[in-house]
């Protein structure tokens, strides 16, 4: 008896049998996960902070700001628009409402994991609902903004470039991956990329909450006697929301 124990030890050490600091395989698992995704979005964001300061910024005392790719926009003159209110100059407010609407959604998530510590199932189902139901509504309002931002402004804006050795100057509208009404072209590549990349973040958590809200509604984690699965992935969906509030400070505050 005593050599099946010696034998199976080994085994169960391989399959997570032994909880370094109280933690499972699967929350180990999703915390490297985390800080490797951490490394790649922190690359992008210093990347980001390097181009940047790389292009002078307009401070009001340049005259020719309608070059507008030789400057670094402005953030609040960027992001000024809210749906249903055209002509309207309001700075940052959608950006805002995009971002209480993610953290609003990380609260819910909190409640579900704590339902699920309590085997609250139908508290569990409620609040992930709540966290489905935020997660779709940012992508939406991503995805007016992403449209606000590709269509330009009515008047667009007039750019210089060296075409055949002489300087040339015409008018664009809305952005692109070559051309940007609103400032140099890497500012529109870094905004599509980075919001981009968080965004299928974002659209990922939503499909694992809908995952979790199903086997939720059918019993499944009561079954197998714990909602474990809800906080590792709760775990994500924090991750998400930590990582917008560096994109929405370095894109929309700096």
């Amino acid at each position: 008896m005593a050599a099946t124990t010696t034998d199976t030890l080994p085994r169960r050490m391989w399959l997570g049998g032994i909880e370094p600091m109280k933690a499972s395989y699967g929350k180990l698992m999703m915390w490297f996960f985390l800080i490797s995704d951490t490394f790649t979005f922190s690359a992008l964001l210093v990347s980001y902070g390097l181009v940047r300061f790389s292009y002078p910024a307009y401070d009001g005392a340049v005259a020719d700001f309608t070059f507008s790719n030789l400057y670094w926009p402005i953030p609040e003159k960027v992001y000024e628009a809210v749906p249903f209110l055209h002509g309207i100059e309001l700075p940052l407010v959608f950006v805002g409402i995009m971002t209480f609407i993610l953290i609003f959604s990380s609260v819910t998530m909190v409640l579900a994991v704590e339902a699920g510590h309590r085997m609250d199932r139908s508290a569990v189902e409620v609040y992930m609902l709540w966290t489905i139901l935020g997660g779709f509504t940012f992508l939406g309002c991503q995805a007016w903004e992403w449209a606000h931002f590709i269509h330009g402004t009515e008047g667009g804006s007039v750019i210089r470039e060296i075409v055949d050795g002489q300087w040339v100057e015409r008018t664009i509208f809305g952005a692109n991956l070559t051309e940007n009404q609103y400032g140099p072209p890497a500012f529109a590549d870094f905004f599509f990329f980075i919001t981009g990349f968080h965004g299928t973040h974002v659209f990922s958590g939503v499909l694992l909450n809908i995952l979790i809200y199903y086997r939720s509604a059918t019993g499944y984690y009561d079954r197998r006697g714990h909602y474990e699965m809800v906080e590792k992935v709760g775990l994500y969906w924090h991750f998400v929301d930590l990582v917008w509030v560096f994109v929405f400070t370095f894109f929309y505050l700096v």
